[in-house]
């Protein structure tokens, strides 16, 4: 059992299922302790059901799954009724989330509703620096740790999440990225909380494209997992080059900040105090925070350059590995 303990913090999706696999084929890295259920693509519900789906599917009903934070801090669903996806994120993933690749149900039940936050509270304070967090859909979850127990800060606990764009365009604006965007006020509070955290975003997602080649992998291996893999993914591809062609393929967003938090070295990262803006036009960008732009201390590095050739070597032989049966 590696001593690196991991936490994925998903809303399951396409890509986040692609960085369980990741993170599964990774096991002599690091240990895969839970993952904790957030909301953006799916409901928590769904990502809930869709994680545990996907660890059955791999032979890891040993790792807990948590419900965690199922709407936005500032959202009134006594208002607006229960929090639901946009039409642009059922589209990208289809409505089970999963590019409507089948997949069963795990016979096993998620752990306690809104579990997730004390898990990690818990799981911060007994591993510390030896605990890596992946957030990689709306950060509300993360914000409400903080919030609650603000030790969790000052435990060594390193964040390496997927969102953001610093250099690039947004995906949802010309400004904003899709997770930011799902919970504004939470990704501000994060980023300005003193938490230690890498921002995986845009920036360098976009450059990880796996095309039909990396798929047909899959499909050569005549598994249930290769399959699955192959089917969901190529969804995913054929919604990039409808809409964003330029990539080529589809972008490898949460395994890449998988396989960041794993190896740092896979990204180039540069220190910036960062904020999230919260009014106006450039609601959810994220930027420099220029109450602390002459402060020495950066608690976030912003990966601005990835080694393209060797994460995606890595990706397709972890995950090949994995649905292999290997």
């Amino acid at each position: 059992m590696a001593e690196r303990k991991l936490i994925l913090d998903l809303d399951t999706g396409i890509d986040d299922a692609l960085a369980i696999a990741y993170a599964l084929g990774s096991a002599d890295e690091a240990d895969l302790i839970g993952i904790t259920g957030t909301y953006g693509n799916v409901t928590v519900e769904r990502g809930v059901r869709n994680s545990l789906a996907v660890l059955h599917l791999f032979g890891r009903d040993d790792v807990p799954v948590h419900p965690g934070v199922d709407h936005p801090l500032t959202y009134d669903e006594a208002a607006n009724g229960p929090w639901i996806p946009s039409a642009g994120s059922v589209a990208v993933h289809a409505p089970n989330g999963l590019g409507g690749a089948v997949i069963p149900d795990s016979p096993r039940a998620p752990e306690a509703p809104g579990s997730a936050v004390d898990f990690i509270i818990d799981a911060a304070r007994t591993y510390g620096e030896n605990l890596t967090i992946v957030p990689t859909g709306a950060m509300t979850t993360m914000a409400t740790v903080m919030a609650k127990a603000p030790d969790v800060i000052d435990s060594g606990a390193h964040i390496t999440l997927m969102g953001g764009a610093l250099t690039v365009p947004g995906n949802v604006s010309p400004c904003t990225e899709a997770n930011i965007s799902q919970d504004p006020e939470a990704a501000d509070r994060l980023f300005r909380c003193g938490a230690r955290t890498t921002m995986i975003g845009l920036d360098v997602t976009h450059q990880t494209a796996l095309t039909r080649e990396g798929t047909a992998q899959w499909r050569a291996l005549k598994t249930p997992a290769g399959d699955f893999l192959a089917d969901m993914t190529d969804y995913y591809i054929d919604y990039y080059l409808a809409h964003q062609p330029e990539v080529r393929g589809c972008g490898l967003h949460d395994p890449l900040a998988v396989a960041a938090a794993l190896d740092p070295g896979l990204v180039e990262t540069i220190g910036v105090n960062l904020k999230v803006d919260l009014d106006g036009p450039f609601r959810g960008r994220t930027i420099g925070d220029r109450a602390r732009l002459t402060d020495p201390d950066k608690t976030t590095r912003v990966a601005v350059g990835v080694d393209v050739p060797r994460f995606l070597a890595r990706f397709m032989e972890r995950t090949t590995a994995l649905a292999a049966g290997r």
